[in-house]
Protein backbone atom coordinates (compact mmCIF):
# COMPACT_ATOMS: atom_id res chain seq x y z
CA UNK A 1 0.00 0.00 0.00
CA UNK A 2 2.84 2.40 0.80
CA UNK A 3 4.28 1.74 -2.61
CA UNK A 4 0.95 2.47 -4.29
CA UNK A 5 0.58 5.81 -2.42
CA UNK A 6 4.17 6.77 -3.31
CA UNK A 7 3.56 6.04 -7.00
CA UNK A 8 0.32 8.05 -6.93
CA UNK A 9 2.08 11.00 -5.33
CA UNK A 10 4.90 10.74 -7.90
CA UNK A 11 2.35 10.75 -10.72
CA UNK A 12 0.70 13.87 -9.30
CA UNK A 13 4.08 15.57 -8.91
CA UNK A 14 5.12 14.71 -12.50
CA UNK A 15 1.81 15.93 -13.90
CA UNK A 16 2.26 19.24 -12.06
CA UNK A 17 5.80 19.61 -13.41
CA UNK A 18 6.51 22.49 -15.78
CA UNK A 19 8.09 19.99 -18.17
CA UNK A 20 5.62 18.06 -20.30
CA UNK A 21 6.06 14.33 -20.97
CA UNK A 22 7.91 15.17 -24.21
CA UNK A 23 10.62 17.14 -22.42
CA UNK A 24 9.32 20.62 -23.35
CA UNK A 25 8.97 23.30 -20.76
CA UNK A 26 5.35 24.18 -20.15
CA UNK A 27 4.27 26.81 -17.70
CA UNK A 28 1.76 25.48 -15.26
CA UNK A 29 -1.75 26.46 -16.14
CA UNK A 30 -3.02 28.97 -13.69
CA UNK A 31 -6.71 29.23 -13.42
CA UNK A 32 -7.91 32.68 -12.57
CA UNK A 33 -11.46 32.91 -11.54
CA UNK A 34 -13.23 36.14 -12.37
CA UNK A 35 -14.19 38.02 -9.26
CA UNK A 36 -17.76 37.58 -8.35
CA UNK A 37 -19.76 40.71 -7.70
CA UNK A 38 -23.31 40.83 -6.58
CA UNK A 39 -25.69 42.34 -9.13
CA UNK A 40 -26.93 45.78 -8.12
CA UNK A 41 -30.35 45.90 -6.64
CA UNK A 42 -32.69 47.89 -8.85
CA UNK A 43 -35.88 49.16 -7.39
CA UNK A 44 -38.81 49.96 -9.61
CA UNK A 45 -39.65 53.68 -9.59
CA UNK A 46 -42.61 54.68 -7.56
CA UNK A 47 -45.62 55.60 -9.63
CA UNK A 48 -46.78 59.06 -8.70
CA UNK A 49 -50.37 59.96 -9.28
CA UNK A 50 -50.46 63.37 -10.95
CA UNK A 51 -53.60 65.42 -10.81
CA UNK A 52 -53.89 67.84 -13.73
CA UNK A 53 -54.80 71.27 -12.48
CA UNK A 54 -56.98 73.42 -14.68
CA UNK A 55 -54.97 75.82 -16.80
CA UNK A 56 -56.17 79.38 -17.12
CA UNK A 57 -56.99 80.57 -20.61
CA UNK A 58 -53.97 82.58 -21.82
CA UNK A 59 -55.04 86.12 -22.56
CA UNK A 60 -53.05 89.32 -22.04
CA UNK A 61 -51.91 92.55 -23.65
CA UNK A 62 -49.08 94.92 -22.81
CA UNK A 63 -47.08 97.79 -24.24
CA UNK A 64 -44.11 99.87 -23.23
CA UNK A 65 -41.83 102.49 -24.64
CA UNK A 66 -38.47 104.11 -23.92
CA UNK A 67 -37.32 107.49 -25.13
CA UNK A 68 -33.96 108.47 -23.66
CA UNK A 69 -32.52 111.51 -25.45
CA UNK A 70 -29.29 111.29 -23.45
CA UNK A 71 -28.34 107.84 -24.79
CA UNK A 72 -30.45 107.88 -27.94
CA UNK A 73 -32.27 104.73 -26.82
CA UNK A 74 -35.70 105.00 -28.44
CA UNK A 75 -37.89 101.90 -28.73
CA UNK A 76 -41.38 100.58 -28.10
CA UNK A 77 -43.32 97.32 -28.07
CA UNK A 78 -46.96 96.26 -27.91
CA UNK A 79 -48.25 92.68 -27.80
CA UNK A 80 -51.51 90.87 -27.20
CA UNK A 81 -52.38 87.22 -26.79
CA UNK A 82 -55.73 85.51 -27.03
CA UNK A 83 -55.42 81.75 -26.53
CA UNK A 84 -52.70 80.45 -28.82
CA UNK A 85 -52.69 83.52 -31.10
CA UNK A 86 -50.09 86.22 -30.45
CA UNK A 87 -49.90 89.54 -32.32
CA UNK A 88 -47.49 92.34 -31.73
CA UNK A 89 -45.24 95.11 -32.98
CA UNK A 90 -41.95 96.59 -31.87
CA UNK A 91 -39.86 99.42 -33.20
CA UNK A 92 -36.47 100.90 -32.49
CA UNK A 93 -34.19 103.59 -33.79
CA UNK A 94 -31.10 102.14 -35.46
CA UNK A 95 -27.64 103.72 -34.99
CA UNK A 96 -27.86 105.26 -38.48
CA UNK A 97 -31.08 107.07 -37.50
CA UNK A 98 -33.46 104.80 -39.42
CA UNK A 99 -36.46 103.27 -37.66
CA UNK A 100 -36.99 99.52 -37.79
CA UNK A 101 -40.56 98.37 -37.17
CA UNK A 102 -41.46 94.68 -36.91
CA UNK A 103 -45.05 93.44 -37.04
CA UNK A 104 -45.36 89.79 -35.94
CA UNK A 105 -47.94 87.07 -35.41
CA UNK A 106 -47.69 83.56 -34.04
CA UNK A 107 -50.18 80.71 -33.82
CA UNK A 108 -50.29 76.92 -33.93
CA UNK A 109 -51.37 76.80 -37.57
CA UNK A 110 -48.99 79.30 -39.23
CA UNK A 111 -46.09 79.39 -36.76
CA UNK A 112 -44.16 82.63 -36.22
CA UNK A 113 -44.29 85.26 -38.97
CA UNK A 114 -42.69 88.69 -38.98
CA UNK A 115 -42.76 91.57 -41.43
CA UNK A 116 -39.94 94.09 -41.10
CA UNK A 117 -40.28 97.70 -42.25
CA UNK A 118 -37.39 100.13 -42.25
CA UNK A 119 -37.76 103.86 -42.68
CA UNK A 120 -35.10 106.10 -44.15
CA UNK A 121 -32.65 107.52 -41.66
CA UNK A 122 -33.47 110.88 -40.25
CA UNK A 123 -31.31 113.43 -42.00
CA UNK A 124 -29.64 115.85 -39.68
CA UNK A 125 -27.93 118.66 -41.54
CA UNK A 126 -24.56 119.13 -39.97
CA UNK A 127 -22.88 122.40 -40.72
CA UNK A 128 -19.13 122.24 -40.51
CA UNK A 129 -17.61 125.15 -38.63
CA UNK A 130 -15.82 127.68 -40.82
CA UNK A 131 -12.34 128.54 -39.65
CA UNK A 132 -11.43 132.21 -39.74
CA UNK A 133 -7.75 132.98 -39.71
CA UNK A 134 -6.24 136.40 -39.26
CA UNK A 135 -3.98 137.42 -42.14
CA UNK A 136 -0.27 137.05 -41.55
CA UNK A 137 1.45 140.31 -40.59
CA UNK A 138 3.40 142.02 -43.37
CA UNK A 139 6.89 143.19 -42.48
CA UNK A 140 7.61 146.57 -43.98
CA UNK A 141 11.32 146.77 -43.42
CA UNK A 142 14.16 144.34 -43.52
CA UNK A 143 16.99 144.20 -41.09
CA UNK A 144 20.43 143.79 -42.67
Amino acid sequence: MKCFVAIALLAVAVSASPIDPYGHYAAPALVHAAPHYAAPVVHAPLVKHVVAEPVAYPKYSFNYGIKDPHTGDIKSQAEERDGDVVKGQYSLVEPDGSVRTVDYTADDHNGFNAVVHKSAPAVHKVVAPVAHYAPAPVLSHYVH
